[in-house]
């Protein structure tokens, strides 16, 4: 967050100091206006794109825009393992959990996004903590441990550089898929990275993964902001990329090249990368149009033949997939309930073709014209031959089956909104919601004193949403100032890591231009006129190591905790703040977090432990107890994750089928709209 903080952190403590003194005894009958300004989440609109009209059906009735079948395929696509290239990686494999990941096995990381001062990549490609396959353990936490917790500068006891993250695949080269089998074919790849003697272990991701529950309120997502807040229809990087455009059909027989803009749609953006990254969900060298092409049955059978055999140019393709084939589906599911097959798995709908036809409208996916793509990556729109299609031709379905994937999945997380906490019955006017600790935790939280210049803890996790990074926030205001600095609005170093382990929104896009938006507005190709005073050659833009500001709703259930997983606990988290970070950011770009330590002298350690726990307590306060029991609309299919591999750092048994190391599974059970028992969190809760 850098020296615009110590302001901040002033204000904070001040208050810090007098509300730890209090005795925290009996209820506040009429709380004091100042900790009822925030309000209910259901207070706050749910972004959404104002252009949906255009792409989803509507209803025939009404003639409104009918999202319910769109959001029926997101939560198909979001679960159904199928969409991996080893027909087990989903999206939900690794947010699962109160939207998060909690498995505890094989979930380590080096630094592998550690750079040089220039810029260059300098990844670290060795684990300092237990090795691959390792099981972690209350005691790893926090990675930078002090014989002082308080005390930044006190003796360092143990420091590694490692990442809490999520399993993804194993390292491979894609080759092509069958349409209507869950496996892609791939070739096997050495991993010089993930590896126990020789044998390829399932690659974890470079940074913790964050909660997708309420993240339809970020304005970009991702914790560099690399997800913007347009969608193309194509990847991640919205209007940055020239070249992003799907096909339209005009009379069903004539294909138009089409540039589409949804805003308010960085889920959109988001949900289009990890299906075709390498560590996550794909093998190496997968395309999107070929995700979409295992789920699409490319020449669509005539219904007449149903029941019969096939003529040989049909009877070669395969079958389409059944959405969640592979997974039982609960018949009271909020959302697939009605489509269940119980005891069998997957849906009634047998084809995802059908889901995407009662979602989108027809001019996106019907046409008599497929699109070939030549070796140069240039392409022609053709007639639709009479045969099975080439790996490098598709139907329109397919081509813009990206399109379909992440505003489909967009949809859905849109309804993952908790906003039923102690904290938002306590602002909708049930005072008797909070404990009087809590609300003592809500007025440390919030600060009163402004005299030096403002700023608070919601100072960065601000508004009912509990972080900068919202839509109402960034809309408004894009780039924010304090002291000379300017920065990209809710995103910050805090000295979790030496920035260059890891330059967060200090890097660049595919195409060399900044992610952040400070440095954009440096090079003139973007403008805030909100910021006053104008940006000038003296400001310093701190984005280098900054990362964006995750909501604290539902916080309890979400470790481990920052963009590297390296704390455990939530006090673990009041700890880091009360010694104002752990590493100083680069010398002339960012000052440090005050440390809240310095700024409560001649106050018992009973106190400063009283104010700690209330704000611990507080935080507390905004879990959703339907996220914790699973009930709607948090309520999901079956699910199997992987767990690592059997065996240990040392050694891990091979299978024969793909030369990588077997799977452990763990298998997530589906559940109703009643919800179920809570899933551990990370490592119990400890």
């Amino acid at each position: 967050m850098s020296k615009i903080n110590r302001t901040i952190t002033v204000a904070v403590l001040v208050t810090v100091a007098i509300v730890a003194g209090h005795s925290v005894s009996a209820q506040i009958a009429t709380p004091p206006p100042a900790l009822l300004t925030l309000g209910p989440l259901s207070s706050v609109p749910v972004p959404e794109p104002d252009n949906l009209n255009e792409f989803l059906v509507t209803d025939k009735k009404t003639g409104l825009v009918n999202k319910a079948p769109a959001i029926a395929l997101g939560k198909a696509l979001f679960w159904d393992m199928q969409v991996g290239s080893d027909g087990i990686q989903s999206c939900a494999s690794c947010h699962f959990n109160a939207g998060a990941d909690s498995r505890a096995k094989n979930q380590l990381a080096p630094a592998l996004l550690r750079v040089n001062a220039d810029g260059t990549p300098n990844p670290d490609q060795k684990l300092e903590l237990g090795g691959w396959n390792y099981t972690l353990k209350p005691g790893d936490y926090p990675f930078h441990k002090l014989a002082n917790p308080s005390d930044r500068n006190s003796a360092v006891i143990s420091d590694v550089n490692d990442i809490t993250s999520s399993q993804g695949v194993a390292k491979s080269t894609f080759e092509d898929v069958i349409p209507g089998q869950a496996v892609d074919i791939v070739k096997p790849a050495a991993d010089p990275v993930f590896n126990i003697n020789g044998v390829n272990v399932r690659q974890v991701v470079a940074r913790n993964t964050p909660t997708v529950i309420n993240a339809v309120f970020n304005f970009r997502n991702f914790w560099d902001g690399r997800a913007q807040n347009d969608f193309n229809g194509v990847n991640p990087l919205g209007s940055r990329d020239p070249n992003a455009f799907v096909y339209k059909a005009i009379k069903s027989n004539d294909l138009v090249q089409t540039k589409v803009s949804l805003k308010n749609s960085s889920l959109a953006s988001q949900a289009v990368g990890p299906p075709i990254s390498s560590f996550e969900v794909s093998a190496d060298g997968r395309t999107f149009q070929e995700v979409g092409d295992k789920f699409g049955d490319r020449n669509k059978k005539d219904k007449a033949l149903k029941g019969k055999k096939l003529p040989r140019k049909l009877g070669k393709k395969l079958r389409a997939l059944r959405p969640l084939g592979k997974q039982i589906v609960h018949p009271e599911d909020s959302v697939l309930g009605s489509l269940s097959r119980v005891p069998q798995p997957g849906l009634k709908t047998n084809t995802y073709e059908k889901m995407i036809e009662d979602a989108f409208q027809e001019q996106w996916w019907k046409s008599n014209r497929m699109i070939q793509i030549a070796a140069d990556g240039s392409r022609s729109v053709v007639k639709k031959p009479d045969r099975n299609l080439a790996t490098n031709e598709y139907t329109l379905m397919e081509y813009n089956f990206p399109l379909f994937f992440g505003l489909a999945v967009q949809l859905y997380e849109a309804t993952l909104v908790s906003g039923d906490s102690p904290f938002d019955r306590f602002q909708a006017g049930n005072y008797s919601a909070l404990t009087a600790q809590q609300q003592k935790g809500l007025e440390i939280f919030i600060g009163q004193d402004e005299k030096n210049g403002g700023g608070r803890c919601i100072n960065c996790h601000s508004g009912t949403e509990f972080t900068d990074a919202s839509v109402s926030k960034v809309s408004k205001s894009p780039l924010r100032r304090r002291e000379g600095n300017v920065f990209d609005r809710g995103f910050n170093n805090i000295a979790v890591r030496p920035t260059l382990d890891d330059i967060g929104l200090g890097d660049v896009d595919p195409f060399g231009k900044p992610l952040s938006t400070a440095r954009l507005a440096v090079q003139g190709s973007f403008s805030d006129p909100t910021l006053n005073p104008p940006l000038n050659p003296n400001d310093i833009i701190g984005v280098d190591g900054a990362f964006k500001t995750p909501t604290l709703r539902n916080i309890e259930l979400t470790a481990p905790y920052f963009h590297n997983g390296s704390q455990l606990t939530l006090r673990q988290l009041v700890d880091f703040y009360a010694r104002g970070g752990d590493f100083q950011p680069i010398a002339g770009k960012e000052g440090r977090i005050s440390p809240l330590s310095t700024l409560i002298l001649g106050k018992t350690p009973q106190e400063v432990e009283q104010a700690k726990e209330a704000l611990v307590a507080f935080m507390k306060s905004l879990t959703d107890d339907r996220v914790r029991l699973q009930k709607a609309p948090f309520d999901h299919p079956q699910l199997w994750v992987t767990n690592g591999h059997p065996g240990a750092p040392t050694g891990v048994n091979v299978d024969p089928n793909t030369g990588n190391a077997t799977d452990d599974m763990i298998e997530i059970v589906a559940v109703g709209r009643n919800g179920g028992s809570p899933i551990p969190s990370f490592l119990a809760g400890s």
